[in-house]
């Protein structure tokens, strides 16, 4: 088996000459003890040295990256046939074995056996003295730590970090000495801060004008439109601020230049951010924009540590306060920090917001990983979540969408459902409802006849219950005492037997006069209309036979009231006769008495 050691002068391959000690790791340190033992363990085969310093350096890299470089690939390709290799690095390993065919061995004997190499690296290794190799390792690790610092992909950012910095500092510089150029140009012209509302423009037609007595001459066709210009000009004649001196003036200029100087930076700068976050973070920048892609890697620390943040956690970056309050007070934490300046989430609705931040939470953390860790540069997967992302709000919003990933395909069929209709089968249970002719209202029909068939409209079963269970009115009370009279003086009049008849002679009365009236209204229809007319009579049948059942059942109602009242009318004449008859046969006592 062959020990592969990394060297700051080159690579060396020891031959292990007793593989058994390696079965026992805890003695193993006793056996590099000394040079004479060391020899005993490990032998040098081959040494491969650095012929630059670069070489070295780019061998270094690659090995901190778990890649072999061309050198070291030849050197044990030449070195290695049919062996065992031992290494320090299990990555290495396995790349050593999948392109050259090697089988290696990682584990604690092979760590063991490189810490007792290493101690004794110069007695092994001749040539090497310790003197030599302590600058050698010296000034490799100074030129790979200012590769790493020039080169890392975590410190690439670092100039996005430093500028949107500086571009925050900016813009409160900038609004604070517009601030100043307002308030210190207001003494002398008040009138021109609510005529000129930008903050640029001011400074530059206080520059251009200087004292207010100037507007009338000037020409600021190149600054201002002319609806404003002519305003200034016009307020400049009956101004109400003070008189300025020459010197102030010029120290008002001087803070303008000032002001103009700063805000053609500021566009340079902002133009430099943009051209670097679009090379560095492409993804990011077609899903949130330049600055607060650019704000959220700085409040990171780098893209790679973003990076490493779930989508939760850059959904509310930038709301730590905010959020450690709410975990405090057992609040609703925030729904966004920094990420609420997207213009996505300006688009949404204020109910929506908080949806569309996740969506776009999530969305930003795939797109910096794949800034971060990705090969390709091209932005086509930012752009592609925000298409998503925009359709997703719009769905949000309520209106029609075509079809995008992830949506049904189409909607579902909802059947009106049919009581008559078998499942699975076009018959019916039932026959289908047909149009009722008979309902029609005919020409020239009485008016008799549709009270009548607004009479048929109602339930048989409500008649019965509005005859049993209506309020009595004033009337119908005098209608009873009425009908109590009659029924009185028929018992007085007639015998029991007779009542019964002369109430068929009633019935048989009331019927004659109906067909009367059905015969009358026969008449009054032309003798053209013979269809009509038989159609009538059809009518008159139905609603004589509806009529009837109801009256019928109005009456049997009527009947049993009638019965119960003559019932109770014959308990209290009894109970008057029997009252009666001991007087009268007081009364007859007394006359037989007297004859005699």
């Amino acid at each position: 088996m062959l020990l592969l050691f990394e060297t700051p002068a080159g690579f060396a391959l020891f031959k292990v000459l007793d593989e058994g000690k390696l079965s026992k790791v805890e003695d193993l340190w006793k056996d590099f003890s000394s040079s004479d033992s060391a020899r005993k363990v490990v032998e040098l085969k081959a040494f491969s040295k650095f012929e630059n310093t670069s070489e070295a350096l780019e061998a270094a890299t690659l090995l901190i990256d778990s890649k072999p470089s061309k050198g070291l690939r030849k050197f044990l390709r030449a070195h290695c046939d049919g062996e065992k290799l031992a290494v320090a690095d299990s990555k290495l390993g396995n790349i050593i074995k999948e392109k050259l065919k090697i089988e290696c061995v990682h584990d604690n004997a092979v760590m063991e056996l490189m810490r007792g190499v290493r101690n004794q690296l110069t007695e092994l290794i001749s040539g090497l003295a310790v003197q030599d190799l302590a600058p050698m390792s010296l000034g490799l690790s100074h030129s790979l730590s200012r590769y790493k610092l020039k080169f890392s992909a975590d410190k690439v950012d670092t100039m996005i970090i430093q500028a949107i910095g500086l571009l925050d500092d900016l813009d409160k510089e900038l609004n604070t000495y517009a601030m100043r150029v307002r308030e210190w140009f207001g003494w002398h012209f008040p009138e021109l801060a609510k005529i000129v509302q930008d903050n640029i423009l001011y400074a530059k037609t206080v520059k251009l004008m200087g004292n207010r007595v100037n507007a009338a001459k000037l020409d600021f066709s190149e600054i201002l439109p002319d609806d404003v210009e002519t305003e200034l000009k016009e307020a400049a004649m009956i101004s109400m601020g003070t008189e300025v001196s020459d010197i102030d003036l010029i120290n008002i200029k001087e803070l303008c230049d000032q002001v103009l100087s700063l805000s053609e930076y500021r566009a340079q700068l902002y133009d430099y951010l943009k051209s670097r976050m679009n090379t560095i973070a492409p993804n990011l920048t077609a899903l949130v924009g330049e600055l607060v892609g650019a704000r959220l890697i700085a409040h990171g620390g780098s893209l790679l540590n973003l990076a490493k943040q779930p989508g939760s956690t850059v959904q509310i970056l930038g709301a730590e306060k905010a959020l450690f309050r709410a975990l405090k007070t057992k609040h609703a934490t925030p729904k966004y920090g920094l990420i609420y300046h997207a213009s996505l989430i300006g688009q949404a609705a204020p109910k929506l917001k908080g949806k569309i931040s996740r969506s776009l939470a999530a969305k930003t953390a795939l797109a910096i990983r794949c800034d971060a860790l990705g090969d390709n540069q091209d932005n086509s997967m930012g752009l592609e979540n925000r298409a998503k992302l925009e359709a997703r709000l719009r769905n949000l919003e309520g209106r029609e969408l075509g079809h995008f990933a992830g949506s049904a395909k189409g909607k579902p069929k909802i059947e009106v459902y049919d009581k008559d209709r078998k499942k699975g089968t076009g018959a019916l249970i039932t026959a289908a409802k047909t149009y009722n002719t008979a309902a029609d209202s005919v020409p020239g029909q009485s008016t008799s006849n549709s009270a009548q068939h607004q009479e048929e409209a109602i339930p048989k079963k409500n008649a019965a219950v509005t005859a049993e269970e209506a309020p009595e009115t004033g009337k119908d009370k005098k209608e009873k005492k009425k009908r109590k009279k009659k029924a009185d003086d028929e018992e007085t009049a007639l015998p029991d037997g007779n009542a019964n008849a002369q109430e068929e002679d009633k019935k048989d009365k009331k019927k004659k006069k109906k067909k009367k009236k059905a015969d009358d209204e026969d008449t009054a229809v032309p003798e053209g209309n013979a269809n009509a007319r038989e159609e009538e009579e059809e009518l008159g049948r139905k609603k004589k036979k509806k009529h009837s059942a109801k009256n019928v059942q109005v009456q049997d109602v009527i009947e049993d009231v009638e019965q119960a009242e003559k019932k109770k009318k014959k308990r209290k004449h009894t109970e008057e006769e029997e009252s009666e008859t001991p007087i009268k046969k007081d009364k007859k006592k007394k006359k037989k008495k007297s004859e005699d």
